[in-house]
């Protein structure tokens, strides 16, 4: 995954500036990004998010492995005016004007983020991070409970199973498994009860 430190030192005292890369051209990496945006002024740190199915880094395969894939990009420039000249001079214009290069046919979609701060995008990728943890936990969970109920219903079914071969009586009964509502039986109670309250309140004025 990209870099979110900054390489080399930065001066503090200027006031850097923030593009954000909605889209990031196929075949295109941090070292191209910052070979075509260092040509406008100096660049500090570049973050490009990694596509969700890409591999993980540090995974080898022994396969050719296929240009990593990302889907959105951030780019600091040290100077606050670069940033902002080079979102309104490439924004909607070729990548390339190179007719030969993969990217002729591509166009760039650059927006300058006013008041943005490097700090914002680090407290948002913590939070993004977070909450995939999160949601992996819970569907973790989830498979263990599913899991288990499996489990403990084959074992019962077995037992069951053995003391009707032995003549033996059982009272068991399948459990019953409550499905979630679907959305048109929520909306349908929802309206069923709105009636019945404005048939209880007409009653109270013309009974």
């Amino acid at each position: 995954m990209a870099d979110l430190t900054t390489p080399g030192k930065v001066n503090n005292k200027k006031k850097r500036g923030i593009i954000y890369l909605s889209t990031i051209p196929k075949s295109m990496n941090i070292t191209k990004i910052r070979e075509i945006f260092s040509a406008y002024g100096k660049v500090g740190r570049v973050y490009l998010q990694l596509a969700e199915n890409d591999v993980e880094p540090g995974k080898k395969k022994k396969r050719k492995v296929p240009a990593r894939l990302f889907t959105e990009g951030w780019i600091e420039f040290e100077s606050k005016k670069v940033a902002k000249y080079v979102a309104a001079t490439l924004n909607n214009t070729q990548v390339s004007t190179r007719k030969k290069s993969k990217f002729y046919d591509l166009i760039w979609n650059i927006k300058y983020l006013k008041r943005f701060k490097w700090i914002h995008l680090s407290e948002r990728l913590a939070y993004e991070r977070a909450v995939h943890k999160q949601r992996l936990r819970t569907e973790i969970a989830q498979a263990k409970r599913e899991l288990n109920f499996f489990s403990h219903n084959v074992d019962r079914s077995k037992k069951l199973k053995k003391k009707q071969m032995e003549g033996e009586s059982t009272n068991f009964e399948l459990p019953e498994i409550k499905q979630r509502e679907t959305d048109f039986e929520i909306r349908k109670k929802k309206n069923g009860n709105e009636s019945e309250d404005r048939t209880e309140f007409l009653k109270s004025l013309f009974g």
